[in-house]
């Protein structure tokens, strides 16, 4: 009776040991399911973060950084400003100038330019290079002087592409502005386009004056 006893005893203990050394419940790493390793996890956010700076520092160019400067061979030096020659261009005159503004296609139809900035720059020998060199040559120019905006007068188009501008001083004037355009120019891309043309008004006249071209 006493061995049976015993016996059972030892059965139940073996079962006991048995339950508990399975209890963990191990993944085939050795690592407990539903726990994670700190260790591991930051190794991986700081692998992720040397990529991502990897990454950006690849896209740095050495234009960006200003490594790469144009040389002054191909920078048009300005005339000295002429002050004399833009004496009779300050203050506020009678004159109107108005249009409006747009390029046309390969088809001759118009793109507006809606909203867009245009302005006056007297004519004088320091705008007369600008538009040689600059604008029919294609060259870059030295940053110009800062008295030239003194002179200068500014006004936007409206969702037509009309504008205006009042009060303009007797004279001769380079009217400037530029339009967006995209595919119906035949871009693949916005580009702006740049106009200029040179308009004159007396007194208190009106001078209507678009402001138009073909593109490229």
């Amino acid at each position: 009776m006493s061995k049976t006893i015993l016996h059972m005893a030892l059965f139940v203990i073996s079962l006991f040991l048995l339950s508990g050394c399975v209890s963990n419940n191990l993944n085939p790493s050795g690592e407990k399911r539903g726990t994670s390793n700190p260790w591991s996890q930051q190794t991986s956010d700081e692998e992720g973060e040397n990529i991502d700076i990897s990454d950006l520092d690849g896209n740095i160019t050495e234009s960006e950084l200003g490594m790469v400067e144009m040389s002054d061979n191909n920078i048009v030096k300005r005339i000295p400003f002429p002050v004399a020659e833009y004496r009779g261009y300050s203050g506020v005159g009678k004159g109107t100038i108005k249009g409006s503004i747009y390029v046309k296609n390969s088809y001759g139809e118009k793109i507006l330019g809606k909203g867009t900035r245009l302005y006056l720059n007297p004519a004088t020998s320091y705008s007369n290079q600008w538009y040689q060199e600059s604008y029919i040559g294609g060259a870059k120019m030295e940053k110009a002087d800062s008295r030239l905006f003194n002179y200068l007068r500014f006004t936007a188009s409206d969702s037509n592409g009309a504008y205006a501008f009042y009060g303009v001083p007797s004279g001769s004037y380079y009217l400037i502005g530029t339009v967006q355009c995209g595919t119906e120019c035949g871009y693949d891309t916005p580009k702006s386009v740049r106009i200029a043309t040179k308009v004159s008004v007396s007194g208190n006249n009106v001078v209507e004056q678009d402001l138009g071209r073909f593109v490229d």
